[in-house]
C-alpha cells in the first residue's frame, strides 16, 4: 500500500465507493456526519472514519491538516465553501461536489496557495470532459454532443426515477436554465426544453432535453457547437415541467399556516423517499458522446457509448462507479504528480495529456467502466 493519506468527505453513495476504492492502494480516512454510512466503510472495509460538522470551516481547516489529498463528495450547496476553506489550508483536492458558483473565483486563491485542485470531476461533467479535453489537444473540433442519465434498472411509478445525489441537487437540474453553444454564440434556454426520443440499444427509447452540464466547457473550449442533454425515461419531462410551473421547485418561502416554508424543502422531503434505491435495486449509466472536426485534413467523428450496470456483487450502485471512479482515476494522477497543474483545472484540462487521458480510460476499463469508441470518418 502507498503510505500517501487521503480524506474523503461525504459518505453517502458515491463517497462511499471512493473510499473503498482508494483504501486498495492508499492509507484512507472517510469524514461525514452520519454514523450509519461511515459504520458501513469501517466494519466491512476496514476504512478509518471521523464523524464531523464539514460545513464548519474550523473544524475542516484541523480535520484534513495531515492529508496529501483531499476528495470532495459533498452535496452542491456546500461545495464551493468547502473548497476555499480546503485550499486556504494548502491542500490539493479533487471535487465532484458539483456547487452552482462559478469555479474560477477561486483561481487565484489555489495558485497563491500553490495548490492543484480538479473539480466537476464526475461522469458529465467530468469523464465527458477529458474526453473533449483529449480531442481539442489532437483536432479541430466543431461539435460536442454529451447525452448522459442514471436510471433504476426497474421503471417503477410513479417517477421511475431514483436519485443517488441529494435531491437538491437533482431538482436544480430541472430548474437552472440550460446553456450551450451553437453557431460560436451561446444560447440559454429553459431546463427541461427541446425534448427528443433517442434510442439506445440494451435501454431502448429514451427521452433527451436540454440541462446546464456543459459548465466550465463554454469558457475553456472555443468550439462552435456545444450541448449537453439529460437522459430519462419518456414522459418525465411533462410532470417535471408540471411541478416546476406550479411552483413546487421554488426556493422562495411561502407563508403556510402562520409558518415560512420553502417549497423546495418541501418537495425534496417528499421525494427523496420516493426516488430512493432500496438495498438490492438496481441502477444503470447511459452516456454517448460525439466528437466532431477536422483531423489531419479530413474530416472525422468519434463517438463514445458507455452502458454500465449496479455491481451487484459489491453493491455498488453504477453512478457511483462511473462518477466515484472517474475522481479516483484523476485522483491518482494527482497523488502521482501526473497531473499537477497549480489552480482551478476543470476535468478537460487532465485530458490535454495524451497518457493521462489513457490511464483514465483504462483506470476506468479495470473497474469494469468501459467507454466502446467508435470511429467515422
Amino acid at each position: 500500500m502507498n503510505n500517501k493519506k487521503v480524506i474523503v468527505l461525504g459518505a453517502g453513495l458515491v463517497g462511499g465507493a471512493m473510499a473503498i476504492d482508494l483504501n486498495k492502494d492508499f492509507d484512507v480516512t472517510s469524514a461525514d456526519m452520519s454514523e450509519e454510512a461511515l459504520a458501513k466503510l469501517s466494519s466491512k472495509y476496514g476504512i478509518k472514519t471521523i464523524q464531523s460538522d464539514l460545513s464548519d470551516s474550523k473544524k475542516l481547516t484541523s480535520l484534513i491538516q495531515d492529508f496529501d489529498l483531499v476528495i470532495g463528495a459533498l452535496p452542491g450547496f456546500m461545495g464551493f465553501e468547502v473548497l476555499k476553506t480546503i485550499i486556504e489550508a494548502g491542500k490539493n483536492c479533487v471535487d465532484i461536489s458539483f456547487f452552482p458558483e462559478d469555479p474560477f473565483l477561486l483561481d487565484d486563491l489555489a495558485k497563491k496557495h500553490n495548490v492543484t485542485v480538479v473539480m466537476d470531476c464526475g461522469v458529465a461533467p467530468g469523464m465527458g470532459n477529458i474526453i473533449l479535453g483529449h480531442h481539442n489537444e489532437n483536432m479541430k473540433v466543431d461539435a460536442f454532443r454529451c447525452m448522459v442519465g442514471g436510471l433504476p434498472q426497474v421503471r417503477e411509478w410513479p417517477y421511475e426515477y431514483k436519485a443517488v445525489f441529494s435531491p437538491i441537487d437533482v431538482i436544480e437540474e430541472y430548474t437552472r436554465p440550460a446553456r450551450y453553444v451553437e453557431g460560436g454564440k451561446m444560447v440559454t434556454r429553459e431546463a427541461l426544453s427541446d425534448a427528443e426520443l433517442v434510442h439506445f440499444d440494451k435501454v431502448g427509447t429514451l427521452e433527451a432535453w436540454n440541462s446546464d452540464g456543459l459548465r466550465s466547457l463554454i469558457d475553456t473550449m472555443e468550439i462552435p457547437n456545444m450541448i449537453e442533454k439529460t437522459l430519462r425515461f419518456p414522459g418525465c419531462i411533462e410532470y417535471l415541467k408540471v411541478l416546476r410551473e406550479s411552483g413546487f421547485f421554488s426556493y422562495d418561502p411561502i407563508e403556510v399556516n402562520g409558518v415560512k416554508v420553502r417549497p423546495i424543502d418541501v418537495t425534496s422531503k417528499l421525494l427523496f423517499p420516493k426516488w430512493k434505491l432500496k438495498p438490492g435495486e438496481g441502477d444503470f449509466t447511459i452516456m454517448r458522446i460525439t466528437v466532431s472536426g477536422e483531423e489531419n485534413g479530413a474530416s472525422k467523428t468519434y463517438e463514445y457509448n458507455l452502458y454500465d450496470e449496479f455491481d451487484r456483487e459489491t453493491d455498488t450502485i453504477s453512478m457511483a462507479r462511473t462518477t466515484g471512479y472517474t475522481c479516483t482515476a484523476v485522483a491518482n494522477l494527482v497523488l502521482s504528480e501526473k497531473f499537477n497543474r497549480i489552480g482551478i483545472s476543470p476535468p478537460e484540462f487532465v485530458g490535454v495529456e495524451e497518457s493521462n487521458f489513457q490511464f483514465v480510460l483504462d483506470y476506468l476499463k479495470n473497474r469494469g467502466v468501459e467507454y466502446k469508441i467508435k470511429e467515422r470518418v
